[in-house]
């Protein structure tokens, strides 16, 4: 008698549960609202619509471009690319399963998929574009480590593979807590898009924002103007031999790193400001215009990203012209392009006279930097202090 009735109490019980479960669901979804304190005119939603579908489409064309070039040419498969690769796909993502909603929520002036829409487009909006910026940080560390460390081992993708993984995981350690109560996602702005509930007051969202702020804004920041200005003064510090050459190729550079960092700040900068503001300011301080505006920025980094990290890079230029055939091949296959790379090795001695250890600083400039090639074929002089590799 007791072993037939067991599994019908334990049968009735996991359905209590369940309902419950469902209840308490349930009053949550008639908690939620999809009506914004505050709406867009028509004609504002017809303009972010129109905005938001520019993103989309040439966000996911500019991104689909680099991912047939990775797959075309075998010579752009090294290392360091997989992480453009890994920006592309994260940024190729978000306006799939990210830019689509909302651009379907501005053409009807409304959110459309409820609450739980809500939060799946703000998890994966947030998942996506932490891993894009984490992406960029870590692509600034490498380029300046590739620039001044030379290594003549073979290609390690073990370092890249770990940076990859390691910011899909390091994305998801500070998307998932909104999903289980630390803080929360729902509508922003206009009511067209959702994202972490920054109007909320409790000390848990405080906290949540807070420490987002900082580590997935603040101290991304503060690395790349690092790297990249490092990297800059170790192109500077090339000038001092190869004026000619080294002049042109820090214009280049400086031009690079100039447009790499105002992008990103202007990309993402405005955005954190205003969440902040939205979150620690006087109620109504932040209109929905003036926080539709630094959302269409945010997105507008799957556009510009590929044109940045791609276009300037010679190596993918140079198969993006082979691709559209507006330039020929020097192979028939168009996989295989040679590489020109430049090693200076300067002696710490010539900044300073009395210096116990020589410990010699290498500067790299690889095929992104590349020597002309009538300095490749005449080198000029190079003093006793200072080496000069070419191959």
């Amino acid at each position: 008698m007791f072993y037939e009735l067991e599994p019908s109490n334990y049968s009735s019980n996991w359905t209590a549960q369940q309902e419950e479960e469902e209840d308490a669901l349930s009053a949550l979804d008639k908690d939620w609202s999809d009506t914004p304190e505050e709406r867009l005119t028509r004609t504002g939603h017809s303009v972010v619509a129109v905005i938001l579908g520019f993103i989309m489409v040439f966000g996911f064309l500019n991104n689909a471009v680099v991912l047939v070039l990775f797959c075309r040419f075998k010579t752009l498969r090294t290392p360091v690319n997989l992480l453009l690769l890994n920006i592309s796909v994260s940024d190729m993502l978000v306006c799939v399963f990210g830019t689509s909603l909302s651009f379907a929520a501005s053409v009807r002036g409304r959110w459309l998929v409820g609450r739980r829409g809500c939060m799946w487009y703000g998890f994966v909006n947030s998942c996506f574009g932490i891993v894009s910026l984490i992406s960029l940080v870590v692509l600034s560390y490498e380029r300046y480590s590739t620039l001044t460390v030379y290594n003549k081992q073979a290609p390690d993708y073990r370092k890249p593979l770990l940076a990859v993984g390691g910011s899909w995981l390091y994305s998801l350690l500070w998307t998932l807590p909104p999903l289980l109560g630390w803080s929360s996602y729902g509508l922003e702005g206009a009511g067209t898009s959702c994202s972490v509930t920054w109007t909320s007051k409790t000390l848990q969202s405080h906290s949540y924002i807070i420490c987002l702020f900082i580590f997935c804004l603040g101290i991304p920041v503060l690395v790349m103007v690092y790297c990249y200005g490092r990297l800059l003064y170790a192109v500077k510090q090339v000038g001092r031999f190869r004026k000619t050459a080294a002049r042109r190729r820090e214009y280049h550079i400086l031009f690079m790193v100039i447009t790499t960092v105002v992008c990103y700040l202007v990309c993402w900068m405005p955005y954190g400001v205003v969440a902040m503001t939205a979150t620690f300011g006087r109620p109504g301080l932040v209109t929905p215009v003036l926080s539709v505006v630094p959302s269409l920025l945010a997105k507008s980094s799957t556009v510009f990203n590929p044109i940045i990290y791609i276009l300037m890079n010679k190596q993918f230029y140079r198969c993006f012209l082979i691709l559209f055939h507006c330039k020929q091949s020097s192979h028939e296959n168009g996989h295989s392009m040679p590489s020109r790379t430049t090693v200076i090795q300067l002696n710490r001695r010539l900044c300073s006279n009395t210096v116990t250890g020589n410990v010699p600083t290498s500067i790299r400039l690889n095929n992104e930097y590349s020597t002309p090639v009538s300095e490749r074929t005449n080198p000029p002089q190079i003093t006793p202090n200072s080496q000069l590799t070419t191959f």
